[in-house]
Parts: C-alpha cells; structure tokens; sequence
C-alpha cells in the first residue's frame, strides 16, 4: 500500500485504475483490503472504468495505531479523507463508506459537499440517526481476554472479526469509543447529493434503509436480499446496483 501524513498520523491507502475517482471508506475493524479487494469491490469498479481510492482508516489494517478516543471522532476521520483527497490532487469524487465507512462518508457530505459528485451509504439505515451498531458491549468483547470469554452476540461477531484479520484491539476500541456520534435528522436531511442508501435486508446492525429514506427523501433505496451486515459487503446485487447508481450520475 501507499501512504501519507495526516498531521502525524500515517494513512495508508490504495489508487488504482483510472478515469472518474471514488473513494472507498470501510467499515469499523476492517481495512481497505478486506471490505474492498477481497470482496471484488476494486476489480469491478476500475473495469468499469473508475479510479478507485481507498484507505485504510486510522487505527485499522497498516495506517497508524492511535489509543486516544480524542483522536477518532468522526469529523477527524472524515478530515482523514479529505486530507487523502487534496493529496491525490482529487478535487471531486464520488464515494462509498460501509458502516461506520459511512457515517464518516455522511460527515464529508455533510460539512464538504464540493467535494463529492454523490454519496453511498453502505451497510447502514436509520442508525446514522439513532445509534446501534457495535457499542460498549463490542468494547468490552474486544477487551476480554479471549472470545471464550465474550458472550454478548453481537460482541462475539466483531471480535472473531478483530481476531480473524489480526486488528489492533485496544486501537479498536478507542476508536469505537471514540467515534460514537450520530446525525440528527434535521443534518441528515440536509445532505442534498446523489444518494444510495444500500443495506441488506436481514442485517441487524444498521438500521432501517426505509426509514432513514424517509429522511433523506431524495435518495435512493437498493435492498440487499437475504444478507445480514458481514455478507452484504461483497454481494452481487449490491455491486450491480452501485455500478449503475454510478454510470447515472453521468
């Protein structure tokens, strides 16, 4: 991976392909290659003729471990990717977060809207506005000391994730605790560009797509049949319907 300075905090990233840029925010205890080269995310959007950034957030995969929650509120994550973008030149571009990928992705569109042609909401409904999603009982699993010990399900699902992809748990929860800060819909509403709101439709992490739309009354919804939060991210319909989102912002 390639990499640059943000202040002091190293931020790795990808840039491969060429042609209209989008940028590719993943979600929390991933990293760039798990939430988008090995699920094909890469290969399909540059054969379709996009340049596809991606980095890895900080406190994830090869970017720099920080283990103050001070340092991973969303707004600094969200400078993080504007940060990457005014380093690749990249004036414009369209982008994707999954989870707490788009929670970041909803505070660029939020507080830079120049920046973005339009906005995908991966893998999160209404908890942009009301919470959910891993909390202090995922802190508390990744503090334990082994996943014997965990016993709260969704605690158990995210740290055999941390432990499968060999995260930095202790960074993981600073930035959990960090980085709990949630849109009201008046902030939500506001946002005005093209929008995707794609969430699958038995994932019960974040949240309703419909009532989140009922919000963001411009965006579009993309249901992802039969796949709970972890199985929605490489799946077909998913990506098929992200492509043509995409070609229909010209």
């Amino acid at each position: 991976m390639l990499s640059f300075h943000n202040g002091s905090v190293e931020i790795a990233f990808i840039d491969e392909g060429e042609g209209e840029p989008i940028v590719l925010v993943h979600g929390f205890g991933s990293t760039a290659g798990t939430n988008w080269v090995y699920p094909g995310w890469v290969s399909a959007l540059t054969k379709a003729g996009r340049r596809v950034v991606a980095l890895d957030n900080r406190g994830h995969g090869a970017s720099s471990k920080l283990y103050d929650r001070a340092e991973y509120s969303l707004d600094i994550m969200a400078g993080d990717v504007r940060a990457l973008m005014d380093h690749l030149n990249i004036e414009r571009a369209d982008i994707m977060g999954y989870s707490l990928g788009s929670r970041i992705s909803c505070r660029v569109a939020l507080h830079h809207p120049e920046r973005l042609r339009s906005l995908i909401i991966g893998g999160l409904g209404y908890g942009l506005i009301e919470g959910g999603g891993p909390g202090e009982d995922v802190a508390v699993a990744l503090e334990a000391p082994s996943l014997e010990d965990v016993t709260d399900p969704m605690g158990r699902m995210f740290r055999a994730f941390a432990d499968q992809t060999r995260s930095d748990r202790r960074a993981l929860v600073a930035c959990l605790r960090g980085s709990r800060q949630w849109l009201t819909p008046e902030q939500a509403a506001s946002i005005k560009l093209p929008t995707l709101i794609a969430v699958g439709t038995k994932d019960d992490v974040g949240g309703s797509a419909e009532k989140l739309h009922q919000i963001m009354t411009h965006a579009e919804v993309l249901d992802i049949p039969d796949r709970d939060h972890m199985r929605a991210v490489g799946d077909r319909v998913y990506k098929e319907g992200v492509l043509a989102f995409l070609a229909r912002q010209g």
